[in-house]
């Protein structure tokens, strides 16, 4: 059943109106993703840009209608469970997303690497028929020092840091909540500002880590698999700290502005969910990239 009215019953969905953000969504991103195959093709950086605009004006105003929507009290607890495990379903995904690199990294390691250096009893044959003379060790940048030399990143400097720092934050974010059950907005309000001053503190740090990186260890994309599954895990994490701090800024404006009560505030929790797999992610990273 459904209806444009306010909806009590535990069955009933609120449908809203027709809204124009689907499209608009979906010619952002193929904006985006044509603008950033332009660029890789050595063509102009424009269209990404624009395309990246309009995804985050997309952004803006879809999720300006739904905060709307729920303030207005358009939905129930039908919807706030659809909301859940639509939020536990997204996560999954990023779950997944990340177990790949993860997996590339694993297959490279124990396997790869220890075949072409003959190691086991195939990677004997295979060492004499693809690259004969490579010696197995880790970190690599494969047969023949394809990206040149290189250090590898160590985990107790800027890493060990940056892990003590979302551990604090996912501490601050658990203050948060605690203050917001409570009804304790000062102490929301406070939880709230402190994870993303430590969220955008990692990401500064992470910055300085890149360029201490590029400069002084030689150590790149280019640095065969080692330099690859290093950036292409740090960054992609990155990606997701950004965006989990953007969505907690918001959180924090929107409690300032006296959103949320100690029974109805899933966007909150959806956006801890979120920042505790960020943090989760990172230990993974932390043990298996710059530790181990």
């Amino acid at each position: 059943m459904a209806t444009h009215a306010h909806a009590p019953a535990s069955d009933i969905y609120y449908v809203p109106n027709q809204s124009h953000w689907p499209i608009i969504a979906s010619i952002s991103l193929f904006t985006m993703m044509f603008g950033g195959a332009t660029l890789l093709n050595g063509g102009s950086s424009t269209l990404l840009f624009v395309g990246i605009a309009m995804i985050l004006t997309t952004m803006f105003g879809w999720f300006g209608t739904v905060v709307m929507e729920s303030e207005r009290g358009f939905y129930n607890e039908q919807m706030d469970r659809s909301f859940r495990w639509g939020m536990g379903w997204f996560i999954f995904s990023e779950v997944m997303f990340f177990a790949a690199f993860f997996g590339a990294l694993f297959y490279a390691r124990h396997y790869s690497v220890p075949w072409l250096g003959g190691e086991t009893e195939h990677g004997v044959l295979t060492q004499s028929l693809i690259w004969s003379g490579y010696e197995a060790a880790w970190p690599t940048n494969g047969p023949d020092k394809i990206g040149g030399f290189f250090a590898p990143m160590s985990a107790w400097g800027l890493p060990a840091i940056n892990t003590l720092i979302l551990l604090s934050s996912g501490a601050t974010i658990t203050w948060a909540h605690w203050g917001l059950v409570e009804g304790n907005r000062g102490k929301l309000i406070k939880g709230l500002a402190a994870t993303v001053g430590l969220g955008f503190l990692f990401l500064f740090l992470q910055a300085e880590e890149y360029i201490h990186a590029y400069h002084e260890l030689n150590l790149t994309l280019g640095s065969g698999i080692y330099g690859s599954t290093f950036f292409m895990l740090t960054g992609f994490h990155g990606l997701h700290v950004t965006i989990g701090a953007i969505i907690l800024t918001v959180i924090l404006f929107r409690s300032i502005a006296g959103h949320f009560t100690p029974h109805k505030h899933f966007a909150f929790e959806a956006a801890a969910w979120y920042w505790h797999f960020v943090d989760v992610v990172w230990l993974g990273l932390f043990i298996f990239v710059y530790w181990m």
